[in-house]
């Protein structure tokens, strides 16, 4: 690496994009007391000038080693911009046009939801939080023993979703493993979040020729294709790489399509450190960004306007077994290290943090998802999931997590929105009359305005008495999230499709999940 590779810096890198976009402080009070979008950003574990150096490897990378496997219309697409097949057969990305595509793509993606309220801004450094996983395993609310996850299971687990509020959208949190055939699996998928939800939905494909028919379906649901394509209330998660360095054909393809039919994707590289990338964190880190960025130039060549969003996913290995360890330290910072070299390009970025290592809802889930998810909002992460529902490193999922997880959300949101600095909040005008009159602020008009406008209480903690506490019962967290999960199962049954999109959608494509189940 050459001094000119770490000093030069990309050309979208905008001193707007940590403060510049962010609300003002009126429109925060306006508002709930936490919202989607809330601008993070604060936490950058790369100094400046690591983040040039680190940004120099990647331009190094992309250009001197490249990527191997790409198959044809991936080299045609990107020879014909200025890549270059090397003497080794791999697929090189000359720095000029990987500066270019930084340049150019798109800043302005806007996921919506199929009602307003639920658009997810991915500008600058909003944060917003959401579920995943695609776990094989639900841990059964009753019995709370692992089991094959199905398609009632996933269409649940929307509608979970749907009802909690500091849960930002939804993605697919496991498999529906009782799906016929792979066609099965992704349009259903597809519908169960669709109608289990008014929430953003990101989606898998596993074949470029079933993306027309998730298309299909969103027009249904839009009404027309181009109401759709105006406000996309689906996304397609896209895994086109296999680490290290390698391009998935297949996965690729998938892209390609959803290009075509001007869906949203996300373009994740999952790398695990000390087995498919290097085993220091920086360099992980590093391969990843190549990664994602070499599938953003190719859906850059397709189409300049392609609404991508780049999906570092740096894991961590137990390097004594090999396993995922998804709530360790090492998980966190790496993730978060990812986001900020994403917003160093001023590009819309999703990652994951909240894969606990614990196959339960216990003090150990907690506190992984904990540092995990904040770290990674206080990093300006636009679209962190898996952060809700997930144990057991993403193999289950569990209702009553989703309740617990939904309060825990809300106190990182809490913190990322920080404090606010005005005459008003200093309150100097209120500790004088304080003083001079009654002594205390319990029933002072400022701290009565300030209750619903500056703190936020949680739905399921505790903070009873320990006297009260034991006449209730003296049940623990996952109890009680366990009773509100069940009520939600019970009573909310979101009815934003209506009955004749939805028989359109029953007529067109093989639809699994029993209508009485949705009604």
């Amino acid at each position: 690496m050459t001094a000119s590779d770490i000093d030069q810096k990309p050309p979208t890198l905008r001193k707007t994009r940590r403060g510049g976009r962010n609300r003002s402080n009126v429109e925060r009070e306006t508002r709930s007391v936490v919202h989607p979008g809330l601008p993070g950003g604060a936490y950058r574990p790369f100094t400046d000038v690591e983040a040039q150096r680190v940004h120099g490897a990647v331009l190094n990378v992309m250009e001197n080693v490249g990527l191997g496997e790409a198959p044809d219309f991936v080299v045609d697409r990107i020879t014909s911009n200025g890549g270059i097949v090397n003497n080794a057969g791999r697929l090189t990305f000359p720095r000029a046009l990987v500066e270019d595509v930084i340049a150019s793509a798109r800043r302005d993606v806007v996921l919506h939801g199929q009602k307003s309220g639920c658009e997810l801004d991915l500008s600058g450094t909003n944060v917003h939080v959401g579920s995943g996983g695609a776990a094989p395993s639900m841990i059964d609310i009753d019995t709370g023993v692992y089991r094959d996850a199905t398609l009632r299971d996933l269409y649940d687990a929307a509608r979970m979703v749907d009802a909690l509020d500091n849960l930002h959208f939804f993605v697919r949190s496991v498999v529906a493993r009782d799906m016929p055939t792979p066609r099965d699996l992704d349009i259903n998928t597809a519908y169960a979040c669709l109608r289990g939800t008014a929430k953003h939905v990101f989606v898998s494909a596993s074949a470029p020729e079933h993306v027309a028919s998730i298309a299909d379906m969103c027009a249904t649901v839009a009404g027309s294709e181009t109401a759709f394509r105006d406000k996309p209330f689906l996304s397609v998660n896209i895994n086109h790489v296999v680490p290290p360095l390698r391009f998935d054909p297949t996965s690729c393809a998938v892209m390609e399509q959803c290009v075509r039919h001007g869906i949203p994707f996300q373009i994740n590289s999952f790398d695990q450190a000390g087995a498919s990338s290097p085993a220091s964190l920086t360099g992980s880190v590093v391969q990843t960004l190549v990664e994602c960025l070499a599938g953003l130039v190719f859906a850059w060549c397709i189409d300049p306007q392609a609404q991508g969003i780049l999906g570092p996913r740096t894991l961590i290995a137990d390097l004594r077994t090999g396993a995922l360890t998804g709530g360790s330290g090492e998980q966190a910072v790496a993730t978060a290290a990812s986001i900020q070299m994403c917003n160093y390009y001023d590009l819309p970025n999703s990652c994951i943090a909240g894969g606990t290592d614990a196959k339960l809802p216990d003090a150990q889930s907690g506190y992984e998802k904990a540092h995990a998810v904040a770290l990674a909002a206080h990093a300006g992460c636009n679209v962190i999931s898996q952060a809700c529902g997930m144990q057991a490193s993403l193999m289950g999922c569990a209702h009553e997590s989703y309740v617990i997880d939904n309060d825990m959300l809300g106190a990182i949101m809490r913190s990322v929105r920080g404090m606010d600095v005005s005459e008003e909040t200093l309150a100097e005008e209120v500790m004088a009359s304080v003083v001079a009159g009654e002594g205390h602020f319990l029933g002072n008009p400022d701290t009565f305005a300030r209750m619903t406008t500056d703190y936020l209480y949680p739905e399921i903690a505790d903070r009873q008495s320990v006297s009260e506490w034991q006449d209730a019962g003296g049940l623990d967290i996952r109890a009680r999230a366990i009773a509100k999960a069940k009520d939600i199962l019970t009573t909310h049954h979101p009815s934003h499709l209506g009955a004749d999109v939805d028989a359109a959608l029953r007529n067109t494509h093989d639809i699994l999940l029993p209508a009485q189940l949705t009604s």
